[in-house]
Formats: C-alpha cells, structure tokens, sequence
C-alpha cells in the first residue's frame, strides 16, 4: 500500500497540523520506529525506582489504572504500553507488535506485584502500513494481543465498545509505563498518570486526536507521552470509573525548546477508540475463541503468531 496523500484540510486543522509538526521530531514511542532524533528502540532497559510519563504522577491505588494497564515487552529489549480489554485480551499500538518477535505482558496485581503472561497472537488493523514515520503513517495504529491464559480477578478490563469520541476541549487522561525524560532510559516499567485535554484533531497520513499538557498547552514542556507509553489509553473519567477513548501513538516535543530538541513533552498524538469499534469488537471475538496452540484466523496479512518456545 503507498502512503495516502494528505486530504486538504480546513484552517483550524491546518494551524494545529503546523503546530504539532513545528514542535520537534514526531517519534514513536515504542516498538522501535521512532523519528530522526530518536534512532535505534528503548533496548537494554533495567528496572528502576522511577516513574513514567512525563510530568506525571504514581499511585498506589489497587482499585486505579494499574487493574487495567499493562506493559508489553518485546525479546528484542522494546517497551510498549497497553490496556487490559478482556481477561485475554490487550489493546495496543500497531508498531508495538509489528516485529515478529516474542512478546509478554506484564501486569500488577492487587499487591503490586509484576506477573508475566506470553503473548501468543497479535493481530494489527489491516490499515496499517509497517515502517514509515509517524507523521506519515497511512493506516490505523492499533493492535490486539491475545495472551497465553486469562489475568485473575485482580484485574478489572475497560470496555472499548461504547467508547466516546473524544471532544475539543476535553479533559483526559494518560496512563503508561515510559521514560520521564528521552535521556533517562533506565526510569521505564513503573506506572504514571497524567492529566491532558484534547485540542482537535490532525489530518496527516491518518486521523489522530490530539492532547497536550492543560497549563503549557506545548508551548513549554509538559506532559504527555514519552517512549514506551506507545498503545497506552488514554481515559475519560476518573478513578472507579474510567473509560478508554483512544490509544497513544506517537508524539512531538513542544513548541519552545532549547538546543537539545525532543519528541517529548509536547503533543501526544492518539488513535481515537470509538472510530475503530467495530474492527476491535470484530477482531476481539476471534481471537477470544483461540486456545494456545490453535492457528490465528487469518484476518489481514499483519497477523501474528507465537513459535512454540520463542516467547519463553
């Protein structure tokens, strides 16, 4: 498929378009397909006592995000983030999972302790086209992780059927476990929350919403998504009554930026949920009925199967 032009768009889109692109780098972040400033993936990561998201907040709440978010991992050393949409089932980003490498979730329980699931199928939006930037991307940025056994019933899976869309203006949510900072690699794997609100959104090579930082609106550096929080939700609601509305994809850094130019900190560019509904509900119900060692229904030729022994 050959990237799409980009579909003439009206002034407001145009400004925020300008606006976001004006901002820095776009970059993944995760799964490895990051913008010119951001070469090479988040490899090598060690765990530490920090957090994720920039400007964001942890929390110890066992009823909160941490029953329903979880962190994808890659054998070739990448970080993703993810929501928890069924006992067995993940939703993500497309570039997170478009490696045929092994993967795992790693979710928390109820006293905060890691607990590891092997991935053994994913499946990417048909649209989705591999290896292009993220400005440029033709397609949707979304995947679907069925794991190995369902999660316990300390867990609590989002519903994305009935999902929002996702209004200017709109306070929301960002949740995952990415870097603080570009230059801080070993501050991944812990859990962060951050306040954003919607400001339109952008037509490049796909539709995206856009959210930034609700006091810096980009101009400075704010919050927002960093690399590894790629595929995670982004929520409407509060504690006890989240909802997911879209899934993050890529981000630039912000308008004012000294000489060491980022990624980060800007713009965060998010797949809208209610958009996708029916691919997601569609897609869900084949690969719930998949039981380890069945072969995945083929559904477009990004789909993606375990080898016995690779995720171990």
């Amino acid at each position: 498929m050959s990237p799409r032009p980009i579909r003439k768009a009206g002034l407001r889109e145009r400004v925020l378009r300008e606006r976001v692109l004006r901002g820095g780098l776009a970059g993944r972040l995760g799964g490895g397909l990051l913008g010119a400033a951001l070469l090479g993936t988040v490899a090598g990561l060690m765990p530490a006592p920090a957090a994720a998201v920039i400007n964001g907040t942890t929390t110890r709440d066992p009823n909160g995000a941490r029953s329903f978010v979880v962190r994808i991992e890659s054998t070739e050393g990448e970080i993703c983030s993810g929501t928890l949409i069924a006992p067995d089932l993940v939703l993500s980003a497309a570039h997170c999972v478009m490696r045929p490498a092994g993967y795992t979730v790693i979710s928390v329980d109820r006293g905060f302790r890691q607990q590891r699931t092997a991935v053994i199928a994913a499946t990417m939006h048909p649209d989705f086209v591999p290896g292009t930037t993220p400005e440029d991307q033709p397609g949707v940025d979304l995947a679907l992780l069925k794991l190995e056994q369902p999660l316990g019933t300390d867990y609590m899976p989002l519903d994305p059927r009935g999902a929002a869309s996702i209004d200017n203006g709109a306070p929301v949510d960002i949740a995952g476990f990415g870097v603080v900072a570009e230059n801080r690699r070993n501050s991944a794997r812990v859990l962060r929350l951050a306040h954003l609100v919607s400001i339109g959104s952008l037509q490049v090579a796909n539709r995206v919403t856009v959210v930034t930082d609700r006091r810096r609106m980009a101009e400075t550096s704010g919050a927002g998504a960093c690399l590894g929080d790629s595929g995670g939700p982004i929520l409407a609601g509060g504690p006890g009554g989240y909802r997911i509305v879209g899934v993050v994809s890529w981000s630039s850094g912000a308008l004012q930026q000294g000489a060491r130019r980022t990624a980060c900190g800007g713009f965060t560019a998010v797949t809208p949920v209610a958009e996708h509904a029916g691919w997601i509900a569609s897609r869900s119900a084949e690969l719930s009925r998949i039981q380890v060692g069945e072969a995945l229904p083929r559904g477009n030729r990004s789909d993606w199967m375990a080898r016995p022994g690779r995720h171990r």
